[in-house]
């Protein structure tokens, strides 16, 4: 498929092995798993940055490859449980922070047209991921602009 805002198609990426059942060498218990869970989440890392910590540290020195694997659960499903959930989709704030970053620069190198594209299409990107979540993850009446990100990362 082709990428949205280049004349290039995506690259492909590995994929994941296809299994139902965790590894004979993790066994690690599900409820452990869902407390560490939700410990890294108050520690302040995204859904994504708790499934590295947990196949690199792992749970009680055991690797946790795969945490639907062993809990029967999304990372987000668990945070949800316990609400611990962040405030922002990740992917949105990803791209929140980016644009932050891109129109600071913008402030200082006014003449950068190659960033002033980017930024227009990391706010186009935002725009269209806020009407996606709008309702379920965000508020009715949300609608991004520069202040509001400010306000909402680092606020």
């Amino acid at each position: 498929m082709a990428r949205m805002h280049t004349r290039r198609r995506g690259s492909s990426g590995s994929d994941r092995p296809v299994a139902d059942d965790p590894p004979e060498w993790s066994d690690v218990d599900a409820d452990a798993v869902e407390d560490r869970v939700v410990e890294l989440a108050e520690n302040g890392h995204d859904p994504s940055q708790i499934g590295m910590k947990l196949r690199d540290e792992g749970v009680q020195g055991t690797p946790v490859p795969d945490v639907k694997l062993a809990t029967g659960k999304k990372v987000t499903e668990i945070l949800e449980e316990n609400d611990a959930r962040p405030d922002l989709p990740e992917d949105l704030r990803n791209l929140m922070e980016r644009a932050i970053r891109l129109r600071r620069h913008m402030e200082e190198n006014q003449g950068d047209a190659q960033n002033k594209r980017a930024l227009q299409n990391t706010e186009s990107k935002i725009r269209r991921l806020a009407d996606y979540y709008r309702g379920d993850e965000l508020e009715e009446d949300f609608t991004y602009s520069y202040d509001v990100a400010v306000d909402l990362l680092e606020g």
